[in-house]
């Protein structure tokens, strides 16, 4: 690949800090600058943040002055396209190229039609690219799926099914999915929106487009995982009549037929575990990874994997649906 890449990252929460060692592991890639507004982490060196055994020299900044020139950055921050975008303008001006794990950045045409019509001049004018991507929305809910089709003749209808036991992901993603309120705190959640897996509709948006669906209305329906016995996670302990997490279905329909169907089903305890595409089509077709995928671990190898695809695209704003094939790579210094 020759020279290395010049990563920068933006976000030291939960996600940023499990994804240093993926960058650091990479020989192709080079960390060199860390930034977020955490006062707490004002200058402290982002190896021991990331809980490192070591020391890597680089200190995290508040912002984005004094931060060495980067060709990528990934940014893990937050979910909403426009709270993302301060930082997102400040990078690209820089002439940055990022990958975002902003679930609504991942299709945004449709849901976000100003704000994509946004990033994608001002990256065009900067001559960079700009992809959010992440294991879900990003890949096992909508590229996966979308790929599968490359087997089929006809294709009526696409379900996928998410069911994850939340034990064995990060605080965060417990908490956002509700895992441990009383149902009461659930619904008052739902109602002011804090409380959701985004992406739903992106996925489906990103599914119809390359199917050449025009979908005529989308459904996003959100209900707690009532906890039938008591379930622990390192953090969390939910008692019997508890929310133990969410269930979540994403419907689209094509001429009042249901096209697309995804199940995200999240929770502390989950016995079904799995990650399945049914293809209703010729042929029918049926793939699952019965043991589910560990979404933080592939998360932060689809940011990772991705950051050389960015780098080659057409500057713009890009989603999954349109770079080349993201795969693992090896890399070389």
């Amino acid at each position: 690949m020759g020279d290395r890449i010049a990563v920068l990252q933006a976000g030291l929460g939960a996600l940023g800090r499990k994804l240093t060692p993926y960058l650091l592991e990479r020989p192709c890639l080079e960390i060199v600058g860390a930034v977020d507004p955490d006062p707490e982490l004002a200058g402290r060196d982002l190896g021991e943040v990331a809980g490192l055994e070591r020391k890597l020299g680089i200190g995290i900044s508040a912002d984005l002055d004094g931060v060495p020139a980067a060709e990528a950055a990934v940014v893990t921050t937050v979910s909403d396209l426009a709270a993302s975008l301060p930082l997102m303008r400040a990078l690209i001006a820089r002439g940055v190229n990022l990958v975002s794990s902003c679930e609504e950045l991942s299709y945004p045409w449709q849901t976000n039609p100003e704000l994509s019509a946004e990033v994608d001049a001002m990256a065009k004018a900067a001559g960079v690219s700009v992809l959010g991507t992440g294991v879900n929305p990003g890949f096992l809910m909508d590229t996966l799926p979308v790929a599968l089709t490359a087997l089929s003749r006809d294709v009526r209808k696409i379900t996928v099914l998410r069911y994850q036991d939340a034990r064995h992901r990060r605080l965060p993603f417990q908490r956002k999915i509700g895992a441990g309120n009383t149902l009461e705190e659930f619904a008052e959640k739902k109602r002011s929106g804090v409380l959701r897996h985004v992406g739903l509709t992106e996925s489906m948006h990103l599914i119809a487009g390359r199917m050449g669906w025009r979908l005529d209305r989308t459904e996003d329906v959100i209900e707690p995982v009532i906890a039938a016995r008591e379930v622990s996670s390192r953090e969390i302990t939910v008692k019997p009549g508890m929310a133990a997490g969410v269930f979540q279905l994403g419907l689209g329909y094509v001429g009042g037929e249901e096209k697309i169907r995804l199940e995200f089903r999240a929770c502390l305890g989950e016995e079904e575990v799995q990650d399945t595409v049914i293809l209703e089509g010729t042929p029918p077709l049926r793939f699952t990874a019965p043991e589910g995928v560990n979404g933080d671990i592939a998360t932060c190898a689809i940011l990772t994997n991705s950051i050389p695809v960015v780098l080659a695209a057409p500057p713009g704003l890009r989603t999954m649906a349109d770079l080349p094939l993201v795969s693992w790579f090896a890399g070389s210094a």
